[in-house]
């Protein structure tokens, strides 16, 4: 392969890692920083935002999670190379 061909590959892999990175800091910074969502209101189904703020980032977590694992699958190379 030649070096413009590495060049394009691990373009295209440092792109994917930088994605995957984004997905795993986001739920991190959305639950870290409690002033943010610490309040009664909105209250929805009588349950304060505080409350269905976090449970509402346990699907979120998974997917952001299911994202990054997929994005960066594969990207350590084959055994023997």
């Amino acid at each position: 392969m030649t070096d413009e061909g590495r060049t394009q590959l691990s373009g295209r892999g440092t792109a994917r890692r930088v994605v995957a990175a984004f997905c795993l800091l986001a739920p991190i910074v959305a639950l870290v920083w409690v002033p943010w969502y610490a309040g009664a209101q909105p209250m929805w189904a009588g349950v304060p935002f505080f409350y269905w703020y976090q449970l509402a980032w346990i699907p979120g977590c998974a997917v952001a999670l299911s994202i990054a694992h997929l994005l960066t699958r594969g990207s350590r190379g084959s055994p023997g190379s």
